[in-house]
């Protein structure tokens, strides 16, 4: 029987410190099945496999700062082990967001138990080794793959909606200062999570949602969705914002109740909240994609506006088994967008009946009234026209900006 003297004592183990310090996620994104269209273009996509000889340069925008992470890496959807040959970090030129440069001699090799490669099983994930690597709150980090096999199959596991450029090119080049000729992609590939090393005061909030939250009619490359916003805001707050992350676990066509883009809310709650490092808070901002999709019947949308509750309350008793606190956001309004209207207007009765049910006490551990933040005055069924993106459900960078401003910071100390 192992013991801890047999084992050099616990603290002596990978990943684990002296009392006062932990792992928290600064960063991640919903791991998602590929979708064809949302496939690496021509020619990483085969007929069987994907990224063959290819590098894969990402940037994401880490939140909570720190001087040691270590990167998750997700196969979750795939239909085949995903072999990752060689793996880099690195500082993207001039800080940038979507740059396929980084600052030339910042690049630092990545290590899976002392080893520069790492075969990730289907349905499974991978957590590097801990890299001494200084990342500051809200900067932009640099992560270069490099898959000698490509994945065996087309069943990969991405982030479509990543508001954020990657590049691709054919052959090795982990540590190139720039990657001329690269092909563009505006989605994340495989990489679904960077964690820092942090002091215990650290923790962070979990958002779940749809394309509001995703981030649809934002700024590619522009880091203007309202999490975003919303941690800029605590970054500007006496004292940084050193003590808070704030993941964003969103996904366009996310609904609650059923698959669409991504697996349930009820299903992925585990994968994407409970199992993440370091959560303290849950945002709820997720039902206007249950309620626009469920026949516009009477019927229908009463059944709609009770399974919604009734899983809002599961969301809450399976978040405080594990001590986090749920805060319940209502949802937007939608009148006028082409799909989800009806001229009956059932739909935005079920979208009232289950915001006066997130309003009323008791519920959740707070309320944050998205609703009340960009509806408009003289139309409370439609979005406030300077914030609307034009579809009359999606918002734009202004309106992303008065949902941040309508969380209270005061949640979350």
């Amino acid at each position: 029987m192992l013991t801890a003297a047999s084992t050099g004592g616990a603290s002596s183990l990978p990943g684990t410190a002296p009392a006062g310090r932990h792992w928290v996620n600064t960063w991640a994104a919903m791991p998602q099945s590929t979708e064809p269209g949302n496939m690496p273009p021509a020619p990483f996509t085969q007929d069987k496999a994907v990224l063959v000889d290819s590098t894969l340069r990402q940037t994401v925008r880490v939140t909570v700062g720190g001087e040691r992470i270590r990167l998750r890496f997700s196969n979750a959807f795939g239909g085949a082990p995903l072999p990752l040959t060689s793996v880099s970090v690195a500082r993207p030129a001039g800080g940038r967001a979507g740059t396929a440069a980084i600052e030339p001699g910042s690049a630092r090799p990545v290590t899976f138990q002392g080893s520069g490669s790492t075969i990730v099983p289907a349905g499974a994930q991978a957590v590097s080794d801990p890299l001494p690597f200084r990342v500051p709150a809200g900067s932009n980090l640099t992560v270069t793959t490099y898959l000698a096999e490509g994945q065996a199959s087309l069943d990969i596991t991405s982030h479509p909606g990543s508001r954020t450029t990657s590049h691709l090119l054919a052959g090795r080049h982990v540590d190139a200062a720039d990657l001329p000729g690269a092909t563009p992609t505006d989605h994340w590939y495989f990489l679904s999570g960077i964690e820092t090393w942090a002091p215990a005061r650290t923790d962070a909030v979990a958002v779940v949602g749809d394309s509001l939250t995703d981030g649809r009619g934002s700024t590619t490359n522009g880091n203007d969705r309202w999490p975003d916003q919303f941690f800029d805001r605590l970054l500007s707050r006496p004292g940084g914002a050193a003590d808070t992350a704030v993941l964003n676990q969103a996904a366009g066509g996310n609904r609650v109740l059923n698959d669409g883009l991504g697996p349930n809310l009820l299903a992925r709650l585990d994968r994407d909240v409970l199992a993440q490092s370091g959560v303290r808070w849950l945002v709820v901002l997720e039902g206007v994609n249950d309620i626009g999709t469920a026949p516009a019947t009477p019927a229908a949308q009463k059944e709609v506006a009770a399974r919604l509750i009734a899983a809002y309350e599961q969301i809450v008793v399976r978040a405080h088994a594990q001590g986090i606190k749920v805060y319940g956001a209502t949802l937007l309004p939608f009148g006028g967008n082409e799909m989800y209207d009806d001229p009956a207007g059932l739909r935005e009765e079920s979208r009232r009946t289950v915001n006066a049910w997130v309003r009323a006490a008791g519920h959740f551990d707070a309320v944050i009234d998205f609703d009340a933040a960009v509806r408009a005055p003289d139309a409370p069924e439609r979005l406030l026209p300077a914030a609307d993106v034009g579809d009359h459900l999606h918002l734009n960078p202004y309106g992303y900006r008065l949902l941040a401003g309508a969380v209270p910071v005061r949640l979350f100390r």
